[in-house]
């Protein structure tokens, strides 16, 4: 899993389904010490931003996740992502059990949230974001596009 890897969501009726794409999400990027960059986001050509989740209030960002996806939201976080930037990486990998199977997750360091990933190619995840405390799971897909840090770990 390790090295930049581009992502998009699965919509599923998730409150956040279209917001992270709105906001120009990037995907994420794993790390050889199983650290991990958990929200990247593009903010020029060729240019990726780390947020730290922990400046999120999720649960005021699952409240009012219609914002995200409108032009207004999106004018909104070009400003306020400066104010988010992460320091350093904002999330571990581990292996974690899901419906009784065991299968990598990233954790995140300062929010109650869980991502599960499944391998469906290659290059290719699938991934499941849980919030604890909330039933609802956020879907979404990442393809690898560094494929000299997969090359180099193996």
């Amino acid at each position: 899993m390790i090295g930049l890897w581009s992502g998009e969501g699965v919509p599923s009726g998730h409150p956040l389904d279209g917001v992270l794409e709105n906001l120009n999400w990037f995907g994420k990027r794993f790390h050889g010490d199983l650290r991990a960059d958990a929200l990247l986001f593009q903010w020029k050509a060729g240019r990726l931003v780390a947020i730290d989740p922990s400046a999120i209030p999720i649960k005021l960002a699952l409240r009012f996740a219609t914002l995200g996806r409108t032009t207004t939201g999106r004018n909104w976080f070009s400003y306020l992502h400066r104010l988010m930037l992460a320091r350093n990486t904002t999330a571990s990998l581990k292996l974690r059990a899901v419906d009784h199977d065991e299968t990598a997750a990233m954790v995140y360091d300062k929010q109650p949230i869980v991502d599960y990933f499944r391998r469906i190619g290659e290059d290719e995840l699938a991934g499941m974001m849980v919030i604890r405390g909330d039933k609802r799971r956020y879907f979404f897909r990442l393809r690898r596009i560094d494929h000299s840090q997969k090359n180099a770990h193996r």
